[in-house]
C-alpha cells in the first residue's frame, strides 16, 4: 500500500486510496515524468478523476507545466473543481485554475445563445471593434490591457480559485465585466484549465487561447476524459455542410440589403448543387469530387473571387444583424477546397418541410489529422474513459506515437453485484426487422421489467425502433413508462429524470435511444435503477460515409469493419449498460437483447471481466439474482 508521504507527493485529495487508484496514479505520474502518452480504459467507479488530476498537478507545480483537463460534458466540470478544492484544502497550496465553457455560453448579451458558433464569433467581433459591448469596454482598454477594475477582480478570483465557470460568470455579470475575457486573463496564471475538447482540438480556438495565455503545447499535459467521444467530436469539428435551403436564405439576406451581384453568385452555387444532385431520389446519396463542384462554379465565375465577395458582404450584413447565411456559405466554399486525404465529399437528397433539401458535405474520416500532431507535440497526453475498449483502436485512430502505453483496468465493483445476460432470441438486424420481431422484443422486455423490483431503462438503436416496439410493449408492461425524445430541452430532460427517480419503489420504465441524452450522461446510483436492457446493436446506418470510413480504415490499418463500424457501436452499448451500476453498493441486471451479441465476432468485444452469460432462461436467472440480493 502507498505511504502517507507518497500520497502527499502526488497530492492525492482523499485520506484513503484504493490499490487500483494507486496503479492509475503511478501510470499518470510516470508518463508525465517521462514526457510520454498513455491510453487508459478505466471503468466507472475507479475514481479516475482524483487518480489522474492529483499526480498531474504535482508534476505541473514542480516542472512549470499547465494541465488541460478536457471533457465532453459540462456536468463533469464540477467533479474536477471539487477534487481540486479538496487538494487545495488538504495540502494548503494555492494554484490557479480556470473553468472554460463555450464563449457564447459565457456571454451576458441577450439572444446570443441562439447563434451558431461562427455567427456568434463575427457578432462578438463587430461589437468589440466598435466598442458597443458594455461588458467588453469595462474589461479592456483600447490598448487591449485590462482595466484597473478588471485586474482587481482577476486578483480576487485567482485567490478564490478553483471556481467553476458559472461562479465566474456570476461574479463578472454583477460587476459588468466580460466573463470570457476575464477567464482568458485567469488562464495566464492557471496551472489547471478545464474545458471542452475544442480548446485543444479546434485549431483556431486553441491558437487564440495559447496566444493570449502565453502557452506552449510542449509545456502542456492534456488529460482527455470520456475519451471514447473524442474521435467523433474531432471528425464533426472538421466536417462542413451546405444545403440549397441555406442558399435560399442567403439570397433572401442579400435581397434585403440590396447586394445584387451577391445574389447572382449565390444562384451560381445553387445551380451547381442542383446539377450535382440531379437524378437523386429522396434518401439517395453519391460521392462527389472536389473538382466537379469547383468546375461547375468556375464556368460562370472565379471560385476564389466568389469566396472573397461573400466574406466581404457577410461582414457588412453582420453589422446590421447577428448572423449571416452568406458568411456560412463562404466558410463552406473555403473548407471544400481542403485536402482529399482523410476526407470524403458526399451529396444527398433529403425530404424537407417544403419540398427537398440537397445537402453537399465535406466530411472528415480521420481524426488523427488534427489529434496526431497535437498529441505528439504535447508534454504528455492521457486519454481515459470507462469504455475505451479496445485501447489499441483509439491509439491508432487518434494518431498516438510509438511508445504510447495502454492500460486496461478491471471494474472495481463486486462481480456478484451485477447479473449480465445475453438473450439470443431476437434481433434488430435491418434485414430481419418486422412486426413479429417487434412483438417478441416487446414481450421479452415487458416480462423482464415486470419482474424487476424497481426502475428499469431500455435503450434502442433509434427512436423509430423504440416506437415500433413500444406500441406492443405498452399493452403488456404493468409499469409507468417514460419516453425520451430528442426534442427535449435540458430542463425537460432533468424534470423527466426527477419524476422517473420517484418511482424507485414501485418501478417505472425509461425508454430511450442508445445515442440519446440518457444513454451516457446520467447517474442513477443506489436504488434508482435496477435494470438496463440494451435492445439490438446501435450500428451506424450503412450509408456512404460509413462505407467510406470502413474503406479508409481498411487501407490505413486493415481493420475497417472493426474500427469504422463494430467497435464504436459496441461501445455505445457498453455505455448504456454502465448506467446500471454506479457504485460498489449498487446491484442490478444488464440485458443484451440480440442474438448477435452471442456470435463470436461480437462476443469478443465484451471486456474480459464482463462475466456475461448467454441464456434463454432469463426470468429464472433474474428472479434468483434479486432473491439473493434483496
Amino acid at each position: 500500500m502507498i505511504s502517507e508521504e507518497e500520497l502527499k507527493k502526488i497530492l492525492f485529495p482523499h485520506d484513503k486510496i484504493r490499490a487500483i487508484q494507486v496503479e492509475l496514479a503511478q501510470a499518470v505520474d510516470h508518463a508525465i515524468k517521462q514526457s510520454k502518452h498513455i491510453v487508459v480504459h478505466a471503468p466507472t467507479g475507479l475514481g479516475k478523476t482524483a487518480a489522474s488530476i492529483a499526480p498531474a498537478l504535482a508534476n505541473a507545480i514542480e516542472n512549470d507545466l499547465t494541465i488541460f483537463f478536457l471533457t465532453s460534458r459540462h456536468t463533469q466540470h464540477k467533479i474536477i473543481i471539487d477534487t481540486l478544492k479538496a487538494i487545495r484544502d488538504k495540502y494548503d497550496i494555492q494554484f490557479g485554475c480556470v473553468d472554460l465553457i463555450g464563449k457564447k455560453w459565457m456571454c451576458p448579451m441577450p439572444g446570443t445563445d441562439s447563434l451558431y458558433s461562427y455567427e456568434f464569433s463575427e457578432f462578438c467581433k463587430s461589437l468589440r471593434e466598435d466598442m458597443k459591448c458594455e461588458f467588453y469596454a469595462n474589461t479592456k482598454e483600447k490598448s487591449q490591457k485590462l482595466t484597473l477594475k478588471a485586474q482587481s477582480l482577476i486578483n480576487e478570483l485567482h485567490a478564490l480559485s478553483p471556481l467553476d465557470a458559472d461562479k465566474i460568470v456570476e461574479f463578472c455579470q454583477d460587476e459588468k465585466f466580460c466573463p470570457y475575457e476575464m477567464s482568458m486573463a485567469l488562464a495566464k496564471k492557471a496551472k489547471v484549465i478545464i474545458g471542452d475538447y475544442y480548446y485543444i482540438f479546434n485549431d483556431s480556438i486553441m491558437t487564440n487561447l495559447f496566444t493570449r495565455a502565453n502557452l506552449k503545447l510542449e509545456k502542456c499535459v492534456i488529460i482527455v476524459d470520456e475519451g471514447h467521444n473524442l474521435p467523433t467530436r474531432i471528425r464533426e469539428l472538421l466536417t462542413n455542410r451546405l444545403t440549397n435551403i441555406m442558399i435560399r436564405r442567403a439570397i433572401k439576406e442579400a435581397k434585403k440589403y440590396g447586394y445584387n451581384e451577391t445574389i447572382s453568385n449565390l444562384q451560381i452555387i445553387n445551380d451547381a448543387i442542383n446539377s450535382i444532385s440531379s437524378g437523386l431520389k429522396f434518401g439517395e446519396e453519391k460521392i462527389v469530387s472536389k473538382d466537379a463542384f469547383i468546375q461547375l462554379i468556375s464556368k460562370e465565375a472565379d471560385y476564389d473571387e466568389i469566396i472573397s465577395d461573400l466574406d466581404f458582404i457577410a461582414e457588412a450584413v453582420r453589422s446590421n444583424q447577428k448572423q449571416s447565411y452568406i458568411g456560412s456559405i463562404a466558410s463552406f466554399l473555403e473548407q471544400w477546397n481542403g485536402s482529399d486525404k482523410g476526407f470524403t465529399r458526399i451529396i444527398s437528397l433529403q425530404k424537407a418541410i417544403k419540398g427537398s433539401a440537397a445537402i453537399l458535405s465535406y466530411r472528415c474520416l480521420d481524426p488523427s489529422i488534427t489529434a496526431g500532431d497535437i498529441i505528439k507535440k504535447s508534454h504528455s497526453t492521457i486519454l481515459m474513459s470507462g469504455t475505451l475498449n479496445p485501447t489499441f483502436m483509439y491509439k491508432d485512430i487518434l494518431g498516438f506515437p510509438e511508445g504510447t502505453n495502454e492500460f486496461n483496468f478491471k471494474s472495481p465493483f463486486p462481480v456478484e453485484n451485477k447479473l449480465s445476460l445475453v438473450i439470443p432470441k431476437t434481433t434488430t438486424k435491418y434485414t430481419e426487422r418486422n412486426e413479429r420481431q417487434y412483438q417478441e422484443i416487446a414481450k421479452i422486455c415487458a416480462e423482464i421489467v415486470n419482474e424487476v423490483p424497481g426502475n428499469s431503462a431500455i435503450f434502442f438503436p433509434s427512436y423509430y425502433l423504440r416506437d415500433s416496439v413500444n406500441k406492443y410493449f405498452s399493452t403488456c408492461c404493468r409499469k409507468t413508462t417514460f419516453l425520451e425524445s430528442s426534442m427535449l430541452t435540458k430542463q425537460e430532460k432533468q424534470e423527466m429524470l426527477e419524476k422517473f427517480k420517484k418511482y424507485k419503489n414501485s418501478g417505472a420504465v425509461l425508454m430511450g435511444a442508445a445515442s440519446g441524452s440518457f444513454g451516457e450522461g446520467i447517474d442513477l446510483p443506489g436504488d434508482l435503477l435496477k435494470c438496463v436492457i440494451i435492445v439490438g446493436l446501435p450500428l451506424q446506418k450503412p450509408d456512404l460515409e460509413t462505407k467510406e470510413l470502413i474503406s479508409y480504415y481498411d487501407l490505413k490499418f486493415s481493420k475497417g469493419w472493426d474500427y469504422g463500424y463494430l467497435f464504436p457501436a459496441f461501445n455505445k452499448s457498453l455505455q448504456n449498460a454502465g448506467r446500471c451500476i454506479r457504485s460498489t453498493k449498487d446491484k442490478g441486471v444488464v440485458i443484451f437483447l440480440d442474438s448477435r451479441y452471442s456470435w463470436p465476432n461480437y462476443f469478443r468485444c465484451f471486456p474480459g471481466d464482463a462475466n456475461i452469460k448467454t441464456t434463454h432462461l432469463y426470468i429464472d436467472r433474474i428472479k434468483e439474482f434479486f432473491k439473493n440480493n434483496s
